[in-house]
């Protein structure tokens, strides 16, 4: 038999559990009457919602976790350009070195990290001479680009989907990277790694040697390496610099913020033995 004080204890511990599941499902339905889709995926709280941007166009933004993933804008015209600076660098250098049109196979653009997928919707729509593969280890991610970042929309509209050209991977970027043949990709892009944490095996000799076996001659790789360029967290682009020095014939970045190198930014990261030319403001490593 319970005791009438535990009793009341167990009672009292009941009403608070249900007090804070209606709070936190009333928040929810807040955020919803707001706009704002809330959902748990495979690394946190991920929250879908619209704002503008800097020229108060309208956009959708993608959190995971309290860290931004991805951007598109939402207007009808516009939902496969680019909305960020970075990614619109990373088109045009893909562009560039995949310019010359190939016979069969394509030229094939591998893009580690998914998110809202903006850049592989990107490629779809502007270059039907482009063999796409997009890897992303969380399925309900994937989901979200199609449902909610126009992802569907951009393969229906490209028939990429069914010409055979796109391919949508959920799977470990690494894991997908090592099954790759040799000299198969005219570019990798690495978004999977980058943000707070640190860049894993691309960081690596391992990941520098694997990248560059890859790539067919004269390949690119792309990483958004986000990081100050000054102070004990720059170290991650320092560390790759080196790795990929040792390599490639050419290690270069594109800085967001070169004004203000203690601020943390999205730092395109670029290794190739092909000789290319570099945006403006690129800072030569090698």
């Amino acid at each position: 038999m319970l005791t009438s004080d535990l009793q009341a204890l167990l009672l009292w511990s009941l009403i608070i559990c249900l007090a804070i599941i209606g709070i936190y499902l009333l928040f929810l339905w807040v955020l919803r009457l707001r706009g704002i889709y809330v959902t748990r995926t495979k690394f946190g709280v991920t929250m879908v919602f619209d704002s503008v941007d800097a020229d108060n166009t309208p956009v959708r933004l993608l959190n995971v976790n309290g860290t931004y993933q991805s951007v598109s804008y939402t207007p009808k015209q516009l939902r496969a350009e680019l909305a960020v600076e970075y990614h619109r660098l990373m088109a045009r250098l893909i562009e560039e070195v995949t310019a010359t049109p190939r016979e069969e196979p394509r030229d094939r653009v591998l893009v580690l990290g998914g998110g809202g997928f903006s850049l592989p919707k990107y490629l779809i729509a502007h270059c039907p001479q482009l063999d796409i593969t997009a890897v992303e280890i969380d399925p309900k991610i994937v989901a979200i680009a199609h449902e909610r970042f126009f992802l569907d929309e951009a393969l229906a509209q490209s028939n990429a989907d069914h010409g055979g050209r796109v391919h949508i991977i959920t799977d470990d970027a690494w894991k997908v990277l090592q099954n790759e043949k040799a000299d198969s990709l005219a570019v990798i892009v690495n978004e999977v790694f980058a943000g707070k944490k640190p860049l894993g095996p691309m960081e690596t000799a391992q990941g520098a040697a694997l990248v560059h076996e890859r790539l067919r001659k004269g390949g690119l790789y792309l990483a958004d390496i986000r990081c100050p360029l000054e102070g004990p967290t720059s170290a991650p682009l320092a560390e790759v610099a080196k790795e990929f020095g040792s390599v490639f014939a050419h290690v270069v970045y594109i800085p967001e913020w070169p004004s203000t190198p203690k601020t943390a930014g999205n730092n395109v990261f670029l290794a190739t033995d092909a000789d290319i030319a570099y945006p403006k403001g690129t800072i030569v490593v090698k």
